[in-house]
């Protein structure tokens, strides 16, 4: 079968797309589920209760550093769901869960128009200013406009998941929800409990983070010194 392939600002993407190296700082929390629905409810798709009343959102700051779509920094805030016609629910509920992509704020032009032209990701531009001394602490401003900070400390070599997954993220664009099946293969991985402070802005974005109940006490944060992502194409599910 001939794989697919997509111009890009006049470059052709033959996918699937290939990440050789990225780093990854990455929060879990858990929230109130309805408020979670509520923020996704355009998508179509519920958000997977993992407790009664309780959904779990990430924030993932992504740095690219080798890949076919060059070299960028992302920031997602995403909220686990349960894949279209499931009613899943409880703990177990979340080893089939997907994660619906929210926000996705870019610094690259390049990435920002793949990402939004061959997944219908929320990719906007943005400005990270990354700090990594003593402590890992970035800030993200959208529109020039600051919307979140968060200081990692740093944590124990402890790996809770396994060293390569298969997932699926899903997407919301122009009226069409998608979804995009991924593999990843982390390395160096560093987990506490907590481990970060969030900050909130006044842009948009830091207000519905806060209709979350951010800022809180994360369940988990983690980091990984090595990731290795491919990408396939996106599947309309409505």
């Amino acid at each position: 079968m001939t794989a697919s392939q997509h111009t890009i600002a006049g470059t052709v993407i033959t996918m699937p797309v290939q990440i050789r190296k990225a780093t990854q700082h990455m929060a879990m929390f858990s929230v109130d589920a309805e408020a979670a629905q509520a923020l996704i409810d355009y998508s179509g798709l519920q958000v997977c209760r993992y407790l009664p009343g309780r959904a779990v959102a990430v924030l993932m700051l992504m740095h690219y550093v080798d890949g076919d779509l060059g070299q960028y920094y992302e920031f997602g805030t995403s909220i686990m769901v349960n894949q279209p016609g499931s009613d899943a629910s409880g703990p177990g509920a979340l080893r089939s869960a997907g994660a619906f992509i929210h926000h996705l704020p870019v610094d690259q032009e390049f990435t920002l128009e793949a990402g939004t032209k061959i997944w219908g990701y929320p990719k906007v531009m943005a400005d990270f200013t990354i700090r990594d001394d003593r402590h890992f602490t970035f800030d993200l401003r959208v529109d020039g406009q600051f919307a979140v900070g968060m200081d990692f400390r740093r944590g124990l070599p402890i790996r809770l998941t396994p060293r390569h997954q298969e997932q699926r993220s899903y997407s919301h664009r122009d009226g069409v929800t998608r979804e995009t099946r991924f593999e990843h293969t982390l390395d160096g991985v560093r987990t506490r409990f907590g481990g970060v402070r969030v900050r909130l802005g006044d842009h948009p974005y830091a207000k519905e983070l806060a209709s979350l109940g951010l800022p809180k006490r994360a369940m988990l944060s983690s980091s990984a010194d090595h990731v290795r992502m491919t990408f396939g194409d996106a599947q309309e599910i409505s």
